[in-house]
């Protein structure tokens, strides 16, 4: 802060991967005032039809400050792509401008780290049958991790696009691979591919037969996911959980 240094450290990933417990292990010891946490929520109408990088603009760092965000321009490349929020031009057209965008932003002096957590579809799957399970973490479960965890392999298409656009000399990835709950430090390697890449390990893509056992989970996890929220609402207001109990407490 003495230097007047400006930080922007951006954090994506698939869902699952840990990012918010990642910033929460780095703030919860600095201070507010110099650390800034940005998670902007879906766009308004307003936003819609204004230049897509405008509404991030006025988060961007100040001198002494850092700014991480929890997720970030990329949903462009990513949760938008993959759930067609966006169409295939646009994105395409997102990837082409974003190293420019980054280039004035590094270029007015600004130090930006991009991280990219990666998770396995077996601590994936772990961690949001433990968020159904869970009472006190079903809050992190929200609908488009539903409807997203049947596509890893569009995921996995995305990112790696992505990466081979994106990863810049002046703004480069990293991915910090999460190996289980128990890895409060994740490894970090540069990106795995892109202009810069070098030959190093992908993480594992799934077969078509563990993309279609992924559905028939990704079944079981919404049935559950519905019967734990209407039971919690029931109790809430001092009834029996709907259908007899089909939650397992």
């Amino acid at each position: 802060m003495h230097k007047g240094l400006k930080v922007c450290i951006v954090f994506e990933g698939r869902d699952g991967a840990g990012k918010g417990g990642t910033i929460k292990a780095i703030t919860e010891r600095v201070s507010p005032r110099v650390f800034r946490v940005i998670a902007l929520p879906a766009p308004t109408e307003r936003e819609k039809s204004q230049m897509y990088a405008q509404r991030y603009l006025p988060h961007l760092p100040a001198a002494g400050e850092v700014v991480i965000f929890d997720r970030s321009w990329y949903n462009r490349a990513g949760v938008e792509r993959v759930m067609g929020f966006c169409s295939e031009d646009t994105s395409r057209g997102f990837l082409k401008m974003v190293p420019l965008f980054e280039k004035l932003m590094v270029d007015s002096g600004i130090i930006l780290l991009k991280y990219w957590l990666e998770v396995s579809p077996e601590e994936q799957e772990r961690r949001l049958r433990d968020r159904i399970d869970d009472g006190r973490k079903i809050w992190k479960l929200t609908p488009m991790d539903l409807k997203s965890f049947d596509r890893w392999d569009d995921y996995t298409k995305a990112r790696d696009e992505m990466f081979a656009a994106t990863d810049t000399a002046w703004a480069p990835w990293f991915v910090a691979r999460v190996r289980g709950k128990e890895a409060r430090t994740p490894e970090c390697d540069p990106a795995p591919a892109g202009p810069r890449a070098t030959t190093r390990r992908r993480p594992r893509r799934r077969s078509s037969c563990q993309s279609g056992r992924s559905a028939a989970t990704r079944r079981s996890i919404t049935r559950s996911s519905t019967c734990r929220k209407s039971s919690d609402q029931a109790l809430a207001g001092g009834g029996a959980p709907p259908g007899g109990g089909c939650i397992a407490w």
